[in-house]
């Protein structure tokens, strides 16, 4: 059926006053597009600032609506990138929690390979070293300080023979057995040790204090004033104790005794070694000057009365 050829709105004054309007802002549209269609061919520099005038004013409505259409566009976007991070913070989280615990073996065998290095360097082949054994007590609550070894004469342990740890010094063996042998820590308050300064070479005795510390005390040195943190060494002085074993680090400062803390802790090692007695070098022989007399020999027959 074809539709009729009246296409008035009818009785409806609503649908008559919105065609009208409408035609209303057609013809407008038409005209306005006429005058600026004429302007910009009549006039150019006027149709610019025409132009100009009319984006000022449209420019701030153009961001308005600019903003809310990405904001509206960028919805979809942002509920995908929040399913997507939240996915994989899920995943992160439980390859985390799958890694925790390869993280802390791979964290202890770091620390247990640090340690073996140590026990290395302490069997080193070093022909001061006498045997390498391990420490299975030591007192920690009385006044004297011991330790027992599980090895002992039968493997060539000595009274006086120096041990080592691989922090530094432990003390020196007092009794031995076949194969134990109780070792005087240098903590002890019999125990004194002939040390040196390290940065200046000031001789000074280490002298244990039975509370797991040590007193650094000068030796003949009117001028000497210890200061926190100094660190000394085994002087070499007196044999037993080699020169350059590290010993203790000093607390605080004193200008005659400073208490300072052992580097070697016998309550936290297990494997130790025990030196040789250190025997100082002896001095050359004095050559014989030519023309000189020779010296008398103790050896010699004194001569006949």
């Amino acid at each position: 059926m074809a539709p009729p050829r009246d296409r008035r709105p009818g009785f409806s004054r609503r649908a008559q006053y919105g065609v009208f309007f409408g035609y209303i802002l057609a013809i407008a549209g038409g005209v306005v597009g006429a005058v600026l269609l004429a302007l910009s061919l009549l006039n150019p520099t006027g149709f610019s600032v025409a132009r100009a005038a009319v984006a000022e004013v449209t420019a701030p409505v153009s961001s308005a609506v600019a903003v809310v259409v990405d904001s509206v566009s960028g919805i979809p976007d942002a509920i995908a990138s929040w399913w997507d991070v939240h996915g994989k913070n899920a995943e992160l989280t439980a390859q985390a929690a799958r890694a925790r615990p390869a993280l802390v073996a791979g964290h202890l065998a770091q620390l247990e390979n640090a340690r073996l290095r140590r026990l290395l360097a302490v069997r080193d082949l070093d022909p001061a070293v006498v045997v390498t054994a391990r420490i299975v007590s030591s007192s920690a609550t009385s006044t004297r300080r011991y330790g027992l070894l599980n090895a002992g004469s039968w493997q060539g342990v000595r009274e006086g023979q120096p041990v080592l740890g691989p922090e530094g010094l432990v003390g020196r063996v007092l009794e031995t057995g076949p194969n134990t042998a109780r070792v005087l820590l240098l903590t002890d308050p019999q125990s004194i040790v002939p040390v040196r300064r390290l940065r200046d070479g000031l001789p000074a005795l280490a002298a244990g204090r039975g509370d797991g510390l040590v007193d650094i005390r000068v030796i003949d040195t009117d001028d000497a004033h210890f200061k926190a943190g100094d660190l000394f060494v085994t002087s070499g002085s007196g044999g037993i104790f080699g020169p350059g074993m590290l010993v203790a680090r000093a607390l605080r400062g004193g200008p005659e005794t400073a208490p300072a803390k052992p580097f070697a802790r016998p309550d936290s090692l297990d494997i130790v070694s025990v030196r040789h007695i250190y025997s100082p070098p002896l001095l050359p022989a004095r050559a014989a000057v030519p023309g000189a007399a020779p010296l008398p020999s103790a050896t010699a027959t004194p001569p006949a009365p």
